[in-house]
């Protein structure tokens, strides 16, 4: 039985976003076998840092590859820039057979053939002016130093046709698609054809990418049926689209998945959210990569467009800071959010930032209000609610206070009694004296937590303020 090959094959161009991750996960999840190849033909814009954020960005997801590089320094296997070589057969076996030429039109000449064929409202292609150029014009068009790129011949007059594992059969005339570019005019490989030529050799059996790459498929199954190579099934995912409706950008919520890492979000949280990006799961529960896989199904990818909601990444957040071990959310932890913490004290603070927090940045601030003496900056809500509780309130939560020692219960029973106070009346003005804040653990909880002395300071500095 044949293994179900997928790959993952980035431009090492900048740093990874959502909708790429997303990619690289589907990918993951569909195949048996998962391989990362590195697509660097770009020389200009290829970096090597950006290979290295790359892979490290993958290890932290969890998304291991059975085939690939181990690290950024380049090499035939797995990087297209090395493989030149191994191209220049296959542009050397389709030319032999007629299936490719060289076309020296220039960029301007090509620009002014497109607008005039929009003009007259016909889809822009190549007009085939270099097609049937004989050999004595071709050596002297190369001896006048011309560098020509070299076009794939497409067929006249046929359909091709495949069936797309998420959108169903296609079809597409190849009248309509034109001769296109298999090598630059530098000598570099056309994404066309390397991403199609590797995909047959490395055995891929399914290439999992977005939509935009739709009309590309078309012409690498030509390509592959013209060299004899194998064509692997396609399936092309939904987009992305931003809080906005537009598709997903830095300027409508997208960041790169080493930004999210920096943020503190955990790596189970970006792999909830992303795989339901445009797939259905019946289990709404938080899920580790391993049932995520079981469970995936490309009979469950949706044709619409996904839409990316931070709330919706904030929820699988919460759910993963549940249920990480202690150790894995200590670790998760600034060191000098550790270091404020008593040690007698921690257990109960991961309680609180379990409940209460999302990132470290908010741990570090729980941190800070429970365990130093900083001054508390008093939210508004909180302040309204002291102050209509007024001086007579704190004084009579010092004496409570004094009267229970640690008994929260006793505290809380005597202040009511004291005060009348009950409802918001009674634990607004109390969150706001030990916390300056209107929500956070519960009373009782920071009432154990804060010592003591701390928090008759707190109730004090009320009592002055409501004067």
């Amino acid at each position: 039985m044949t293994v179900s090959k997928t790959r993952f094959a980035p431009s090492p161009t900048g740093l990874i976003h959502i909708g790429n991750a997303r990619t690289a996960l589907f990918s993951a999840l569909a195949g048996q076998s998962f391989l990362l190849r590195i697509e660097d033909t770009d020389a200009e814009r290829s970096r090597r840092e950006f290979v290295d954020e790359l892979l490290g960005d993958l290890r932290w997801l969890g998304l291991a590859w059975q085939e690939g590089p181990d690290n950024s320094e380049p090499d035939s296997a797995w990087y297209q820039s090395q493989r030149n070589a191994i191209y220049q057969q296959y542009y050397d076996q389709l030319v032999t057979h007629g299936n490719a030429y060289p076309c020296f039109c220039s960029a301007t000449e090509l620009e002014v053939s497109r607008k005039v064929q929009l003009s007259a409202g016909k889809p822009p292609r190549y007009s085939g002016r270099c097609a049937n150029l004989s050999g004595d014009e071709t050596r002297q068009r190369v001896d006048e130093g011309r560098q020509p790129t070299l076009r794939f011949r497409v067929p006249k007059g046929e359909f091709v046709t495949f069936e797309d594992g998420v959108r169903g059969a296609q079809k597409f005339l190849s009248d309509d698609i034109g001769d296109f570019i298999i090598r630059r005019a530098d000598g570099s490989a056309a994404f066309f054809f390397c991403n199609a030529i590797d995909d047959a050799l490395m055995g891929v059996t399914d290439v999992v990418r977005g939509e935009d790459h739709l009309a590309n498929t078309p012409r690498q199954i030509m390509l592959l049926q013209a060299l004899g190579l194998p064509v692997p099934r396609y399936a092309h995912t939904a987009l992305i689209l931003g809080d906005d409706g537009a598709p997903l950008s830095k300027r409508n919520g997208s960041r790169s998945i080493n930004q999210l890492r920096e943020e503190g979000y955990f790596p189970v949280a970006l792999l909830n959210m992303m795989a339901r990006l445009g797939h259905h799961y019946e289990c709404e529960e938080l899920m580790p990569l391993g049932e995520l896989k079981s469970r995936f199904s490309m009979q469950h990818l949706g044709r619409s467009p996904a839409r990316f909601d931070p709330t919706h990444l904030n929820h699988w957040q919460s759910l993963a800071i549940r249920s990480v071990t202690d150790a894995a959310l200590q670790h998760w932890l600034r060191p000098e959010t550790t270091a404020i913490v008593p040690e007698a004290q921690r257990s109960i603070f991961l309680d609180v930032v379990r409940s209460n927090c999302l990132f470290p940045d908010e741990a570090d601030q729980w941190a800070r209000i429970l365990f130093t003496d900083e001054p508390l900056p008093v939210e508004e809500a909180s302040s309204l609610a002291a102050d209509q509780a007024g001086e007579s309130f704190f004084l009579a939560a010092i004496d409570a206070a004094n009267a229970a020692g640690a008994d929260f219960d006793g505290f809380l029973s005597t202040l009511k009694a004291a005060t009348g106070a009950k409802g918001k009346g009674l634990f607004m003005p109390l969150r706001a004296a030990f916390t300056g804040r209107h929500d956070g653990p519960e009373l009782g909880l920071l009432y154990r937590v804060i010592e003591s002395q701390r928090l008759h300071r707190r109730l004090a500095e009320f009592t002055y303020a409501s004067n």
